[in-house]
């Protein structure tokens, strides 16, 4: 990555801890006698945390907030539509860094979200119009993506053209068609969205695929038509192919990441800037380079044009608005305001005016004729981006609220009547100095006319040792626990000022060891739990240690499994009734679409046994109706996608899932298990009297309630008796035939009260030196 300004986003890769695994040994106690353990001999173990190039495809799930109609990360873009009626009602729209961008009705006493867009898979970096109702944004997914602006959330075409993180759009106003896209791979692209948007056939899915229910559809892909891209070169590159619809050329003319694009009214006019700190501009019509202006000496960060395309605005990370005349090609005034880098710029219609902010948390309003500038307020927050609205101006910052702010945008000079104002210099440092010494001009401005809240994000997360609760912490200083199999907050703290958070994950910790079966990230701002195969189907636990009523406690449940059946119940559902009595039982079609007609060998499945062919979903796995959480995945046709659960409508198959996940829902299959066998030793503890159990190694499965190790020991110290579910050689076969049985019978489980069971002998059983549950 180029990016040189990357603010602290919660970014947090899952490192398994093995700290707190029993696995040191076992000691037992009997009545007055201590049995003390040796070290453990070796184990197969889960290898999860190895690190290997993941080869399938990978399912993800997002736990959304109760309140889903609020962001919960920060805000990166703005765009607003202004109601063509006189009283008719504008609309803001705004994209997040959890990958949703939402619609806000907007009233004088408040703001409705009206719609959420929902299909990227990673921060929206930006957002523009296009004409009347199309919304177009850009990701850190490498996509583009154009929406129905006014429908319900429906996404109408996304463009897989860049190879790295799109960082920015720009349009122009007068031309609905003219749209073009930035990124860190230092490609700009144009596009002619009347074009792009166009029906054709199938056959150009693979590239540019119709996302109306934002998964890979068949139908509306991108047309055979010219795609413009920017390059070194005074000539266009252009690239069509009949298979894959547009195959742009990266551009040339940007040799690292680009961070600002603007436009003028007419789209003949494109300017761009990036960390080469220099302004490029363009001719959009036909893909010339036309100038390069120097000036600024760091990146450049956002870019305004007028509406002739004669002077240009730009911002900087050296702190810096410089004013450029393009008909001069140079730099015609610099503007010393800000005390850091500058993200974010905002002009009055008539360009005599810019709102500028960034970094140093301030909104600043200067006067470009004049030089005079005033602090119009300070944020908590650093600054993002800027949009006018009438008498006001919309902020968005690192945080998930957006606030308006007054700013009087026909006669702005109204704000400087307030006086506090100063001139801004022409040298960065100007500002800098005045600064630090004390001069810190006043804000006018304390608090916003107008708010849309948020939801904290959460920035801190720990995995319980028990594997299906998440402890997390969010901006607010707010401690919650999570239940990842069913996606529910189960206990919220409140803020923990006073307790530190990794005592509170002590607090909660467990005896009980259980393989890492998923990892987790918050980098969209909430829990994302991220399934792997195989390793996400190494953990098991007992029904009755999961309160499942009417399983038999000593059956096993595969936690993947059940929470893959659980995410996709309603999916499964919806086929049932989509293909009527085509449908087997599990939801399953005898089509071609049948998964087992992939070829899979036997050798890369296997059935699994313990667990019922159909789709019942046990309490332990059930996902909130009010707060279902979204599916972030790809299959073997189309790029990722994003969907809430209750959204999927059944037409979805292997084309949008990953094989695996199909086989496991629909076939019950599992990746094929590794032998995975515990081994240890069950020697007195030191300075006891007890006799020695025995003098070869014990084997354990990969799970093991602990009452069954009691129940050896007693049987072997009480009637020198091994118990059924532990073979004479030392191998533990609990609720099944012996390995090697040699104490005759017929070496099954007996479940039911032995008569020395009566008895209740004292025995306590220690893992790493700590007491283990017997009723575990």
């Amino acid at each position: 990555r180029k990016t040189v300004e990357r603010e602290a986003d919660g970014v947090e890769e899952f490192q398994p801890d093995f700290s707190q695994i029993c696995g040191g040994g076992v000691v037992v106690v009997v009545e007055e006698m201590m049995v003390s353990a040796m070290h453990r001999v070796g184990s197969a173990g889960n290898t999860s945390n190895s690190v290997r190039a993941r080869k399938e495809k990978r399912l993800t799930y997002v736990l959304n907030d109760s309140d889903d109609t609020k962001h919960c990360a920060g805000i990166n873009c703005l765009a607003l539509l202004k109601s063509s009626v006189p009283d008719g009602g504008d609309h803001l729209f705004t994209g997040s860094r959890d990958g949703r961008l939402k619609r806000w009705a907007l009233a004088e006493d408040g703001a409705t979200c009206s719609a959420t867009f929902e299909s990227h898979v990673d921060w929206v970096n930006d957002a523009v119009l296009a004409g009347g109702n199309t919304l177009v944004s850009c990701s850190s997914d490498t996509t583009v993506k154009a929406w129905n602006c006014l429908s319900d959330g429906t996404c109408t075409k996304t463009l897989r053209q860049h190879s790295d993180y799109v960082t920015c759009l720009a349009a122009a106003e007068k031309n609905a068609n003219i749209v073009s896209s930035g990124g860190l791979g230092g490609e700009v692209f144009i596009w002619d969205l009347e074009a792009a948007l166009a029906p054709i056939s199938k056959s150009s899915d693979a590239m540019d695929d119709d996302c109306s229910n934002g998964i890979s559809g068949s139908g509306n892909s991108l047309p055979i038509t010219s795609l413009r891209t920017i390059g070194s070169s005074n000539s266009i590159s252009l690239h069509t192919t009949q298979s894959q619809g547009y195959l742009p050329v990266a551009a040339k003319g940007h040799k690292e990441s680009v961070y600002a694009l603007a436009m003028n009214d007419s789209g003949t006019l494109l300017v761009s800037g990036g960390t080469e700190k220099v302004v490029r501009v363009w001719d959009p019509r036909n893909g010339s380079k036309t100038m390069k202006l120097r000036g600024h000496t760091d990146n450049i960060r956002a870019l305004l044009l007028d509406s002739t395309g004669r002077f240009c605005l730009s911002g900087s990370s050296d702190s810096m608005i410089r004013l450029w005349d393009l008909g001069q090609q140079r730099c015609v005034h610099s503007y010393a305001v800000h005390t850091d880098s500058i993200w974010a710029l905002a002009s009055t219609p008539s360009f005599s005016h810019v709102y500028s902010g960034g970094r140093d948390l301030s909104l600043y309003l200067t006067d470009l004729a004049t030089r005079e500038s005033i602090l119009l307020c300070t944020k908590e927050y650093p600054i993002l981006q800027l949009a006018l609205h009438d008498s006001g101006i919309w902020v968005a910052t690192t945080d998930s609220s957006v606030h308006r702010w007054p700013a009087d945008g026909q006669d702005p000079q109204k704000v400087f009547q307030r006086g506090g104002s100063f001139l801004a210099g022409n040298l960065s440092f100007s500002r800098a100095r005045a600064s630090l010494e004390g001069s810190t001009p006043v804000p006018v401005y304390r608090e916003p006319s107008f708010s849309i809240p948020g939801t904290p994000g959460i920035v801190q997360h720990e995995i319980l040792n028990n594997r299906r609760h998440v402890l997390t912490k969010d901006t607010s200083g707010s401690v919650k626990l999570w239940e990842i199999t069913r996606g529910v907050v189960v206990k919220d703290y409140g803020e923990v000022a006073y307790v530190p958070f990794d005592k509170k994950k002590e607090e909660l910790f467990e005896m009980v060891s259980i393989p890492a079966w998923f990892t987790v990230d918050t980098r969209l701002g909430s829990l994302s739990i991220h399934l792997d195969t195989p390793q996400c189907f190494s953990a098991e636990m007992y029904s009755a240690d999961l309160n499942i009523v009417g399983k038999p406690e000593d059956d096993k449940v595969n936690l993947a499994r059940e929470t893959l059946k659980g995410l996709l119940s309603h999916w499964l559902t919806k086929r049932r009734q989509r293909y009527g009595s085509q449908a087997s039982a599990n939801g399953d079609l005898p089509s071609g679409k049948d998964i087992s007609a992939r070829s899979i060998t036997l050798s890369r499945v296997e059935v699994d046994g313990h667990a019922e062919n159909d789709s019942v979903v046990y309490p332990p796995f059930k996902f909130s109706a009010a707060s279902p959480p979204s599916v972030i995945t790809e299959g073997s046709q189309s790029g990722p996608w994003r969907k809430k659960i209750t959204d999927l409508d059944g037409t979805e198959d292997e084309k949008d899932f990953p094989w695996w996940v199909l086989d496991c829902v629909l076939h019950n299959r599992l990746p094929p298990r590794e032998n995975t066998k515990c081994s240890f030793y069950l020697h007195p503890c030191e300075g006891s009297a007890a006799q020695i159990l025995t003098q070869g190694k014990l084997s354990a499965p990969r799970i093991l309630r602990i009452h069954k190790v009691v129940n050896y020991v007693v049987e072997k110290m009480v009637l020198d008796k091994p118990s059924d579910s532990i073979s004479s050689d030392g191998n533990f076969v609990p609720g099944g035939q012996l390995q090697h049985s040699a104490v005759g019978g017929d070496g099954s489980f007996r479940s039911g009260l032995k008569s020395w069971q009566k008895l209740k002998p004292s025995i306590e059983i220690l893992c790493n030196n700590q007491a283990s549950n017997h009723n575990a």
